[in-house]
């Protein structure tokens, strides 16, 4: 059979005002050099998560590869884009695990929220592939979207501050971490820039290492090459008492919806074409990839910013490399010992990121009201981000029978209620309510890089 893809000119370059299509593909050396590049962009943040959240390394890295391969498939081969682990679900899955605690309960207890937010994902897909994401716009608006964003990178900082404080020299390994990521930030750009967060671990890891924080019996016993960390969750949905975690992860599902959208549009613009019809797949494929994670004990996917900068940097959009990509993720995961070692980055380390990077990711909140133009001096728009940032933060907690609403399932309720109560008192009373259009081109899962 065939492949899809033609040679862009000679294969060899890219002239300064010309960009490799995604149905194009440079020679295939050429082609696996940038299929690796994606590799090393999207990998700093991807271990992040399970190792926030204690899933296996090398479960979510194979679903990430399979997710990749699964989404250019479902798409066509229309959109280049890397399926990498998505932020926005640490914060639900630390509360369904009190904390991390991810033994058999806890793992069923986050997988049955990776699956429902899958599943959900995917049915939005299939209705905007229908509807289009009009509806998605006048039940999130800018103000509304900021600060549910926000207030999921703040509501974690609790958990920054555990993991300072887990040993006697956490502080100093967090520091030197911090220290590390921000100097990489400023002092270098291009490709090393961008992987300021893997580079700043690496430089607290040699920190932990030299001070005695880090145990490598564990790498020392693993094998080279062997299975993923799978682990069958079997039939979640089947445990009723499950159903209470629901509302803690249901934010995840306007995140993700969000960051799907945001990288349509974003890919569209930079190649110069409408690629609006595609967001019902990219949707779909992104909900079937989560699906398939959480059944497997892996984190649940999204799309990935660090990859289209490092498209934009190359000016090569070709889905080739990202087939390449995929692949490499897959067989990367088929090596314990590589879990093995990304298990054993301490607490200091993971504190030091992480003291930036929620801090970030609340940030990108911040950036979609600049972005979008928000009116604060409209009390409106006030009252919508004050009231949800606060029971966001504060972590507020209801109970209602069994079922447990979080600061994050309270503030996002909070921040589309009161602005859709607000906005519809005010049409009552004859007054004018404007919304902004949407300016929402980024993602949970580039802090470093915040986009709105």
């Amino acid at each position: 059979m065939a492949l899809p893809w033609k040679l862009h000119e000679d294969g060899r370059r890219v002239s300064s005002d010309a960009i490799v299509l995604p149905e194009e593909r440079m020679t295939w050396p050429r082609t696996i050099g940038f299929g690796a590049q994606h590799v090393v962009a999207m990998f700093g943040a991807t271990f992040l998560v399970p190792l926030l959240t204690g899933f296996s390394p090398t479960a979510t890295l194979f679903f990430s590869g399979l997710g990749t391969l699964l989404f250019l498939l479902i798409t066509g081969n229309r959109l280049p884009s890397y399926l990498g682990s998505s932020f926005a679900f640490i914060a639900p899955i630390t509360a369904a695990t009190a904390g991390g605690d991810l033994g058999a309960e806890g793992l069923a207890r986050a997988s049955f929220g990776i699956l429902a937010i899958g599943v959900l994902v995917a049915i939005v897909g299939v209705v905007v592939a229908k509807w289009g994401t009009g509806w998605i716009n006048a039940l999130m608006p800018p103000v509304v979207m900021g600060a549910i964003v926000a207030l999921i990178g703040f509501n974690l900082g609790p958990a920054v501050r555990n993991n300072w404080n887990a040993t006697e020299l956490s502080g100093w390994v967090a520091l030197v971490t911090l220290v590390a990521m921000l100097l990489i930030t400023v002092l270098f750009r291009g490709l090393i820039g961008r992987l300021s967060i893997v580079l700043g671990v690496v430089v607290g890891y040699v920190a932990a290492v030299a001070m005695g924080e880090v145990d490598f019996s564990s790498v020392d016993e693993a094998a080279w090459i062997g299975l993923p960390a799978f682990h069958a969750v079997g039939n979640p949905f089947a445990d009723p008492t499950l159903w209470g975690l629901l509302p803690a992860f249901l934010p995840v599902v306007l995140v993700l919806v969000a960051e799907n959208v945001g990288h349509v549009k974003s890919v569209g613009l930079m190649i110069d074409r409408d690629l609006d019809p595609v967001t019902g797949r990219a949707l779909l494929a992104d909900g079937v990839s989560t699906v398939l994670a959480g059944f497997g004990g892996g984190s649940g996917t999204t799309t990935y910013g660090e990859n289209i900068g490092v498209m934009a940097a190359t000016r090569v959009y070709s889905t080739a490399a990202y087939w390449v990509a995929g692949a490499i993720a897959v067989l990367l995961s088929f090596s314990p010992k590589i879990g093995a070692l990304i298990n054993t980055i301490p607490a200091g380390v993971l504190a030091g990121v992480t003291v930036a990077l929620y801090g970030l990711i609340g940030l990108i909140g911040v950036k979609i009201w600049i972005d979008s133009r928000v009116d604060f001096g409209r009390p409106i728009n006030q009252f919508t981000a004050a009231v949800a940032l606060i029971v966001g933060i504060a972590d507020f907690t209801l109970q209602v029978g069994s079922v447990v609403f979080n600061g994050i399932a309270l503030g996002t309720v909070a921040a589309i209620a009161v602005y859709h109560l607000m906005s519809g008192l005010a049409r009552l009373r004859g007054g004018e309510v404007e919304v902004a259009d949407p300016v929402v081109t980024g993602a949970l899962e580039h802090p470093a890089e915040p986009r709105g």
